[in-house]
């Protein structure tokens, strides 16, 4: 069997030194906001090139508390995409705020900003792009738009960890950038967590009193907060993990240019287009199939797991009905109908991408 995800790999090659700095945690029995965190932040902030990273929960909370600290309320609108995971538009709605979809490029499969501009009304406060899949969004285009009509831009990178757009970090090219650590994700923990990146001082000192229950002093709460604290184990095992960041995702770069070769010369398969100037770090490889069902069952009859991210966008899920529900977006459906993703990771064989490509060639000869 050909997983989608290899993660017993990825720890035997660092049991040990994960499995002594999980008992030094224990030992030390500092397990909340201690030395861990605080050493993970400092490192993710270097690596990202920002001035702050603050630690929370998941990253479902990193956009919720994103976007308190931006100033979206209730009665705000807020531009995002309807091909992404459920959590960028539920934290809109979170904090009383209408979530836009606007229709995607059918190539990158993120934010179309021409759409973008078209969509935006009086009520707009925020874009909010996804990275999605690892392949950066148009964000010279969306943040000179951003500008122009005087609205704040977050990034939805739980995709895009270590992935760049003209040679800066995702996370580093908005307001504020927020991440997840997701076990599946290019850098995942072994549970939830999640990571806020901003260069604003300001904004970095409103997430710490807004993770910590509204609290800037013990005991001293200056405004209704949360309870969304990176875990300190978590940290730890993110500390060791966040050195290999480079290798893991040069690693699913090289799976990625072997599919891509060998899939171009396959007809009725589309494989994904890296745009320039962004580094896509394929944190799903997806390709595009009008037969796509005839595909996904002869991988699956070889023992080949794939998936589909994501086969109903979110313009079309019941939760947004009152919004969206009559909204036609004919690319990102046209997308979704067709999307499909195959096994990748680091540590993928060269012989297993052969035999899955061999498989996609036979059924579709």
């Amino acid at each position: 069997m050909i997983p989608m995800l290899d993660l017993k790999t990825q720890y035997r090659a660092l049991r040990e030194e994960i499995n002594q700095a999980v008992l030094n945690t224990l030992e030390s029995t500092q397990f909340i906001l201690g030395p861990n965190v605080q050493a993970f932040e400092q490192e993710a902030a270097a690596y990202l090139g920002v001035e702050h990273a603050i630690g929370v929960a998941s990253g479902t909370d990193a956009l919720h508390l994103a976007l308190i600290a931006a100033g979206v309320k209730a009665g705000d609108e807020v531009i995002t995409s309807p091909f992404t995971f459920i959590a960028t538009a539920e934290a809109i709605l979170y904090v009383g705020a209408t979530p836009v979809f606007v229709d995607i490029d059918a190539d990158t499969f993120n934010l179309d900003p021409a759409r973008v501009e078209a969509a935006i009304t009086p009520r707009t406060r925020a874009i909010l792009p996804v990275h999605l899949f690892g392949q950066p969004a148009d964000m010279s285009a969306l943040t000179e738009l951003a500008a122009h009509h005087d609205l704040i831009v977050l990034e939805d990178c739980a995709q895009s960890f270590g992935a760049t757009f003209s040679g800066g970090q995702t996370g580093s090219l908005s307001m504020a950038g927020c991440f997840s650590f997701f076990p599946s994700k290019n850098l995942g923990c072994y549970g939830d967590g999640g990571l806020i990146s901003t260069n604003s001082t300001a904004v970095a000192e409103h997430l710490r009193v807004l993770r910590n229950h509204g609290s800037w002093k013990r005991y001293h709460h200056s405004e209704l907060g949360f309870n969304s604290r990176l875990d300190e184990i978590q940290a730890a095992i993110l500390r060791i993990k966040l050195r290999h960041i480079d290798e893991y995702n040069a690693g699913r770069r090289r799976v990625a240019r072997r599919y891509t070769d060998a899939l171009m010369a396959i007809e009725q398969i589309t494989p994904p287009l890296e745009s320039v100037p962004g580094e896509h770090i394929y944190h799903q490889y997806t390709v595009l199939s009008p037969r796509r069902e005839d595909v996904m069952s002869a991988l699956q009859a070889a023992e080949i797991a794939c998936a589909i991210y994501y086969p109903i966008p979110l313009h079309q899920q019941d939760v947004f009905a009152q919004t969206s529900r009559d909204q036609r977006l004919p690319v990102t459906e046209s997308v979704a109908s067709q999307c499909f993703s195959l096994p990748v990771y680091p540590e993928l064989p060269d012989s297993d991408i052969d035999r899955i490509v061999d498989t996609i060639r036979s059924c579709l000869a």
